[in-house]
């Protein structure tokens, strides 16, 4: 997991989280191909947090290219102070996510993927389970999102 310098632009400031790399290939005729996705989340620490698959032939190409889609996805997410409002679950998948309210102080208590939400997002106190057995990233982070898009205000 890699973090990024936020970087300025007309909306704010940024924090870019690369949370997965994986190589794929491609086998034909002449050889293998290689390329490269990059699971990317982006936040502006406030309220608002997106997240993106890039794929590209080189790693850097990918992650700009996630980066890119990820602030064309942003979503506003509804927190109370440092934490969430309620309990929720998020499903995608297989996976199965529990997202709880903690007290002030208690800090970010999480998987990584799930941690790099909480962080773009701007929640420092929260406790998570990933209830189900798969722990595949794309799917955790879409689970997650999911959870933290059904929160009340």
């Amino acid at each position: 997991m890699e973090q990024k310098p936020a970087q300025g632009n007309k909306e704010g400031v940024f924090i870019e989280k690369v949370i997965f790399i994986n190589r794929v290939t491609k086998v034909t005729k002449g050889g293998k191909n290689m390329a490269f996705s990059a699971l990317v989340v982006v936040g502006d620490g406030q309220e608002k947090v997106g997240f993106a698959l890039g794929k590209a032939n080189e790693v850097a190409e990918a992650i700009k290219k996630g980066i890119k889609r990820a602030k064309k996805n942003l979503v506003a997410i509804k927190r109370t102070e440092t934490t969430i409002g309620h309990e929720v679950y998020g499903r995608f998948g297989a996976v199965k996510v529990l997202l709880k309210p903690a007290a002030k102080g208690t800090g970010v208590i999480a998987s990584s993927p799930v941690r790099a939400i909480c962080e773009c997002v701007g929640i420092h106190d929260i406790l998570t389970k990933i209830l189900k057995k798969s722990t595949n990233p794309i799917n955790v982070v879409k689970a997650t999102m999911e959870g933290l898009k059904s929160l009340k205000g």
